[in-house]
């Protein structure tokens, strides 16, 4: 379908940065390290890594890999294939080989850009890749690997004069836009948006009340008069929470703040964002919300000027909000509910009542006030209504994805069309209706434990679990049983030098599920491995929790980062 057939055919996602940055091109947009970049300078060097894919014989549409940490280089190269009008597929810098030839395979990639040090896994599957034909390699301070023939990232900009009479391709809404994601089972998929689809669905921000913009041209009206609010994104890049909200504060004229950190230093970010004076602050779940109140409460005047924290990808647990009103009590707390195949659907206010008990609450989820594209579906795919007790499907209709890359059977599971031809998009997870329309997430699907017939959603396990004054951290899966098919197992990490054991945890949930939901098995380890985005890896768990259980032994887990 050409482009002028959609009615958001201008919001191509370089067009509207370009258009932000004519409205207000001194503002500092990114702080990455020891770089700041101003909106003029962070799109003049965007269009120099265009022209310089371009004049390497990309062509609009094709797909160029990026694989780096956070840092500068990673929204420059970003914005710069957009640009081009290429397509950028994300990449994650876990990934070992395997899963790298997976990725970059299966996503058709024809350029990569990547910092030395990940490049060097490349190296071993370069062979395997016959498409991928050119590499920018950025410096980090790692060996480069020289064979792959890369040409090195600052140079590349370099030969790339401002005045270049060069002519870029021109972008539209239905430009496509790549995001792949790992899920908790199988290879990554590439989940395929239109720009203008995702811009709606994950990244335009507006106030209350206040219309969509209808051309580019709002939207840069809109970033001149917004206040120029800093947000600190702790979300990588390479995934979607981090990138959609860094592109959100970007398309508002406002300031990203990212940390080029290896590791999650809960005393380091606290000083980024006292120093940087940021006002919020995006993080993902308990695993990186903790540690930083903590630091926090240890140093209470830390932060003045922040004042709001979103955590997505996994709520917010009421001991943990409990912690942040009590450093701060008129914070704003919100837990954000979203996927890579809806982009953001709908929020939950995270705050917890003055004098109510932040150990509570733990049979439900929260309550999320969605949009009026979202619904949840029975099996039948029709939306069930407010108050039924019936479990369903959290699903989105409307701007969703086109599908999954390469992938059409995924594509025809996932993205299904009902009796009425409405086309939706299913997420991961299921839910209720509560009597005010609002939507009761009960957890993923693909790891809901069946135990005896009796269905059990993990993330109201694991709620129940750290509202335990000892428990830091854990994960609840299911595992084989032989009499009940499955049962709720749990991976634990308690306070150090915290004596719990198994039956003290399980007394513990009793007073707050359902006996059937309680954990016949506990494994304790130091620390509960999460994925770099603080998601739950539910592949570690098992692993570690088919190794033995309601044992104290000493496991080691992976920080969040």
């Amino acid at each position: 379908m050409p482009p002028s057939a959609y009615p958001d055919a201008p919001f191509s996602l370089a067009r509207l940065f370009e258009a932000v940055t004519e409205a207000v091109p001194d503002r500092v947009a990114v702080v990455a390290g020891p770089r700041r970049l101003t909106y003029r300078a962070l799109n003049a060097r965007s269009t120099r890594v265009a022209r310089h894919l371009a004049g390497a014989g990309v062509r609009p549409g094709e797909h160029v890999a990026l694989l780096a940490h956070n840092r500068a280089e990673w929204l420059e190269s970003f914005l710069g294939i957009l640009r081009a009008g290429a397509v950028p597929v994300n990449v994650n810098y876990r990934y070992v080989a395997g899963e790298l030839r997976h990725v970059l395979s299966d996503s058709h990639a024809v350029a990569l850009v990547a910092e030395d040090s990940l490049a060097a896994t490349v190296v071993g599957v370069r062979a395997d890749l016959p498409r991928l034909r050119h590499v920018l390699l950025i410096e980090d301070g790692g060996p480069r690997a020289r064979s792959l023939a890369g040409m090195d990232y600052e140079t590349a900009l370099a030969a790339q004069a401002p005045e270049d009479p060069f002519e870029l391709p021109p972008t539209s809404g239905s430009d496509h836009y790549l995001l792949y994601t790992g899920g908790t089972t199988g290879h990554p998929k590439g989940v395929l948006w239109r720009q203008a689809d995702i811009f709606r669905a994950a990244v335009e921000r507006r106030s209350p009340g206040a219309p969509r913009a209808r051309t580019p041209t709002d939207v840069a009206e809109r970033a001149a008069r917004c206040f120029p609010q800093r947000m600190l994104v702790l979300g990588p890049l390479m995934h979607a929470a981090g990138q959609w909200n860094a592109l959100s504060m970007l398309l508002c004229g406002k300031r990203v703040v990212v940390s080029t950190d290896r590791t999650f230093d809960a005393g380091r970010l606290t000083a980024l964002a006292h120093r940087e004076g940021v006002h919020t602050l995006q993080l993902v779940g308990d695993a990186m919300a903790r540690p930083l109140v903590m630091r926090l409460l240890a140093e209470p005047d830390l932060c003045p000027a922040l004042t709001s924290v979103r955590s997505g990808g996994t709520p917010l647990t009421h001991p943990v909000r409990a912690l942040w009103r009590s450093w701060r009590p008129d914070l704003a707390l919100a837990d954000s509910y979203g996927g890579s195949e809806t982009g953001v659907c709908g929020t939950a206010d995270a705050g917890v009542a003055p004098g109510a008990d932040p150990s509570g609450e733990t049979e439900r989820g929260p309550n999320f006030a969605m949009g009026g594209s979202v619904a949840v579906l029975d099996d039948h795919l029709d939306p069930l209504p407010s108050g039924s007790t019936e479990v369903g499907r959290i699903a989105r209709s409307g701007h969703i994805p086109l599908g999954y890359y390469n992938d059409p059977v995924a594509t025809a599971r996932t993205f299904p069309v009902d009796r009425r031809g409405r086309r939706w998009a299913l997420s991961g997870d299921y839910a209720t209706r509560g009597q005010d329309g609002s939507v009761v997430l009960l957890g993923r699907g693909s790891v809901v434990v069946n135990t005896a017939g009796e269905k059990v959603y993990p993330e109201e396990v694991e709620a129940a679990l750290k509202a335990h004054p000892e428990v830091v951290d854990a994960i609840v899966l299911p595992m084989p049983d032989e009499h009940l098919g499955q049962r709720v197992s749990a991976v634990v990490a308690v306070s150090a030098g915290a004596g719990v054991d198994t039956e003290e945890l399980r007394a513990h949930c009793r007073g707050r599920l359902a006996g059937y939901k309680v954990p016949r098995t506990v494994r304790f380890v130091e620390q509960v491995r999460r994925t770099a985005v603080g998601k739950q890896d539910y592949r570690w768990a098992s692993a570690v929790a088919r190794q033995g259980t309601d044992t104290h032994e000493s496991v080691p887990g992976r920080p969040v980062w």
